[in-house]
């Protein structure tokens, strides 16, 4: 049970003494002292519900979580109410790697890491197997992982480019026409762009750049992690491609040149009868 330190750390974050959390709580300094330091070992149900509603955290967060070890930019979301035991979602716990400075690393996920990723997405132990890096330009405050990613699918970006993208928690957030990383059941490790279709058929429309592969739809149940795309880094130049205005370009010239031969037809005609 981690609950003494947790209601020390975050009466810290929140840079009040004892006193001034006492006498808001309706306890002695001493009492809350005793909680803190542990003293009193099973805190009553009233003193668990008074800690929950005063630091807005879930009474099984305070029990179970040890807080100390968390991403300082999960401990902003929990101060800032975003507790899944307190929204009564599915519990999707992510699990990552900080530095030596409590900051999220950025894990990489290569082709040949993928089917153990699939496998070990969950496991904290593996997680912190994946190489790690940071990009300074990202926000310290959201999370990001890498993917290398395999075929043609979603030309222009190239096969073996690394797609780095940021962790979707609430997938009612996926917007259509965005690309994502989406980690399923069966195919492992996709790169597409989604469409939403959770709300009239909890399924998701999944279509590649390249317009050569089919869309096809997933149901939800099958997907374990969305991240949304954020840039991608390469070594290839990307191919060049027939846009929409070169196709057209081409084909008014072509038009020019048949209008030159009929135009150069026709006067020949007129020299002949002549």
């Amino acid at each position: 049970m981690h609950f003494a330190q947790n209601i020390k750390l975050l009466r810290a974050r929140k840079k009040r003494t004892q006193d001034v959390v006492a006498q808001a709580m309706g306890f002695s300094r001493s009492t809350l002292n005793s909680y803190e330091n542990a003293l009193i070992v099973n805190p009553t149900i009233e003193a668990l519900i008074a800690f929950s509603d005063y630091f807005k955290i879930a009474i099984d967060t305070l029990l179970r979580v040890d807080m100390g070890k968390l991403s300082e930019r999960k401990l902003l979301e929990l101060e800032m109410g975003h507790d899944d035991f307190v929204k009564g979602t599915k519990l999707r716990v992510l699990a990552t790697t900080v530095d030596s400075n409590n900051i999220e690393n950025i894990e990489m996920v290569s082709v040949r890491a993928k089917a153990g990723y699939t496998a070990g997405y969950n496991d904290p132990e593996y997680i912190r197997t994946l190489p790690t890096f940071q990009l300074p330009f990202l926000s310290a405050e959201r999370k990001y992982r890498t993917f290398q990613i395999s075929g043609d699918s979603m030309l222009p970006i190239p096969d073996k480019a690394y797609v780095t993208a940021e962790y979707v928690e609430n997938w009612n957030d996926v917007k259509d026409g965005n690309a994502y990383i989406v980690l399923t059941k069966d195919d492992g490790i996709v790169f597409k762009v989604l469409y939403n279709q959770m709300r009239s058929g909890k399924k998701l429309l999944l279509k590649s750049l390249n317009a050569v592969y089919e869309p096809y739809e997933i149901n939800i149940n099958e997907v374990k992690e969305i991240w949304k795309f954020i840039n991608y880094i390469s070594s290839q130049l990307p191919q060049p491609e027939t846009t929409t205005d070169n196709l057209s370009t081409s084909v008014s010239n072509l038009h020019k040149e048949m209008k030159k031969i009929s135009d150069a037809l026709m006067r020949k005609n007129k020299r002949t009868l002549n």
